[in-house]
């Protein structure tokens, strides 16, 4: 007899549904970890709100926390019962991106043809986290053990948003002494501003409206918190830094607004690192742009996955260089999952991010 479990399932635009579903089968590369934490993302919204498709019946997520279940015959270093985690994008190892150096990029698309959509396969290309069981496809590259004394809470933003929000301030190459704006204060753009402060700017400039977010910001290590329905961000970042702007700006919303203010902000130079995810065509404004002559940068970043990324930011965890369990703002049982998409896709009751307990 198949075995059951409990999954969040795409149905169509504006549903997502808890729904039974088989446990997967493991292959030899493969490992079935049942989940014990997991979340929703703002990715997660873009799939339901119809703005990112994705197959019909696919299961949702891609930030686990669990324990290995069961292992693949070729799967080795590991031990059923240990506590893991594996990152949003999950890359093969040998695939041409990866051996490029480009794991982020890595979906095993040699094997498989996916093209244009990096290494980010649970909930998009595979079933996902939101599930009692996930299986991790090449566990060798993906699973990382979670360091003694971490808790699921601990550890939850590693996967994505933690990495994501990183990965923005690694990729503007931020020096020490820098001045960085980081525009929204969603839960990636505050990783990019505790990014930007491990990375050693000295002035971080961030932009929200939410008073609790606005809040959260000065505690992850914001000097400047621009309440943007009070004030121009633009103008007010050019007043901070006496007319400089910024060595690098940070956009973490996803909306031409945002971009465009990005690009305004910076200084002759400077770099602009996009984490957003664009639902609409950007277009890049003359003067912003410098007619293409302000020695100006503009880069991407896909959140790095694979379990030696995964390591890296737990082990900043374990030396208490950052706390990120303050962002899991309201806590839901797997059975309540659609309960939780509505709080979360409505950004209601000061939500940040929502932990979700399979059992």
């Amino acid at each position: 007899m198949t075995q059951m479990m409990k999954a969040a399932v795409f149905v169509e635009p504006g549903r997502i549904v808890l729904d039974d579903k088989p446990i997967p089968a493991v292959g030899p590369n493969d490992a079935l970890i049942r989940v014990t934490t997991t979340t929703i993302c703002g990715t997660d919204i873009h799939i339901l709100k119809g703005e990112y498709p994705v197959e019909k019946g696919l299961t949702i997520g891609h930030e686990p926390v669990g324990v290995i279940e069961k292992l693949g015959a070729n799967v080795l270093g590991y031990e059923e019962g240990q506590r893991v985690i594996a990152g949003a994008i999950c890359p093969s190892g040998y695939s041409h991106a990866c051996l490029d150096g480009l794991h982020s990029q890595d979906g095993g698309s040699c094997r498989h043809g996916i093209k244009a959509l990096g290494g980010w396969r649970f909930g998009n290309t595979i079933d996902g986290a939101q599930a009692e069981f996930l299986l991790v496809p090449d566990a060798m590259a993906n699973l990382a053990l979670i360091p003694d004394g971490l808790s699921d809470e601990q550890v939850l933003m590693c996967p994505d948003i933690m990495s994501t929000g990183f990965a923005g301030a690694e990729s503007g190459n931020i020096k020490i002494g820098d001045t960085v704006a980081v525009f929204a204060q969603g839960p990636i753009g505050l990783c990019a501003t505790a990014g930007a402060k491990l990375r050693g700017a000295t002035t971080i400039i961030t932009v929200e409206t939410v008073k609790a977010r606005m809040e959260m910001s000065r505690r992850l290590g914001a000097d400047f918190v621009i309440d943007y329905h009070k004030a121009d961000p633009v103008a007010e970042i050019m007043r901070i830094t006496q007319g400089r702007g910024v060595d690098v700006a940070i956009e973490a919303l996803g909306l031409q607004s945002t971009f465009e203010n990005g690009l305004r902000s910076l200084k002759p130079g400077g770099t602009l690192s996009s984490l957003g995810v664009y639902a609409n065509d950007l277009t890049i404004p003359l003067d912003a742009f410098h007619a293409g002559l302000g020695d100006n940068k503009i880069i991407t970043s896909l959140c790095p996955g694979g379990k030696e990324r995964m390591r890296r930011l737990m082990n900043v965890v374990a030396a208490e260089r950052i706390d990120l369990k303050p962002l899991i703002t309201h806590r839901y049982a797997l059975d309540r999952i659609e309960d939780a998409y509505e709080l979360f896709a409505n950004q209601r009751d000061g939500v940040l991010k929502v932990a979700i307990s399979p059992f």
